[in-house]
């Protein structure tokens, strides 16, 4: 980081204040902190300060909030990066803490990616799950590893057995009720051939 200049310091918490620097490169201190670093609107922000408030600050406090955050639920590497940065951390400090989940296995998208497949196949289409993994953030090449290491659910016997769990009739349904059971299935993320081949009783005896 180049040498830059604190524009202002404002009170943001009743314990807590931005820092605004001229390089756009904001941070959030304590008030306490603020004091032990004698910051004051217009000082200098060298890179050797920089790089002390990152070490002896940022870097600690981002790797204790992202294993807490880890604790709570599985996230995958984008996630973590996402709450850190809303939380004002700088970049390096969020660098250093997915560096540090990652070196001891808190922080895995596979293991997150296989757990969140295992959990949902039963309930959710092979597109849907992909869907959602990708919404978190997880690579394209995770996610189809991960599939094909974990689901193994026949698209046609799951939408069979949703419709079961849901009472539906093909001999008996009405128009409105096969339309709603449309919509609900392609929600799931099944396509339309899939839905259709099973709803109309298909290669399939919904209620053998």
């Amino acid at each position: 980081m180049q040498n830059s200049y604190i524009l202002s310091i404002k009170q943001i918490q009743k314990a807590k204040k931005k820092v605004c620097l001229s390089n756009g490169a904001d941070f959030v201190l304590y008030n306490k902190e603020v004091r032990t670093y004698n910051l004051e609107e217009g000082m200098e922000i060298t890179e050797e300060l920089y790089n002390q408030l990152l070490e002896e600050i940022y870097i600690p406090r981002a790797t204790k909030r992202a294993m807490f955050l880890l604790e709570k639920m599985d996230r995958s590497e984008a996630q973590l990066r996402d709450k850190l940065h809303a939380a004002g951390y700088p970049t390096e400090a969020i660098d250093a803490a997915i560096e540090y989940v990652y070196k001891y296995h808190y922080l895995d998208d596979e293991r997150l990616a296989k757990s969140y497949i295992r959990f949902y196949q039963d309930t959710r289409s092979r597109n849907r799950i992909k869907q959602d993994l990708m919404k978190k953030g997880i690579s394209k090449d995770v996610i189809e590893s991960s599939m094909e290491e974990e689901y193994t659910n026949s698209q046609s016997e799951l939408i069979r057995k949703l419709l079961q769990k849901r009472h539906y009739n093909p001999d008996e349904a009405t128009y409105e009720e096969r339309a709603k059971m449309y919509r609900f299935l392609m929600g799931r993320g099944f396509t339309s051939s899939d839905i259709s081949k099973v709803m109309k009783g298909g290669d399939l005896d919904l209620y053998d």
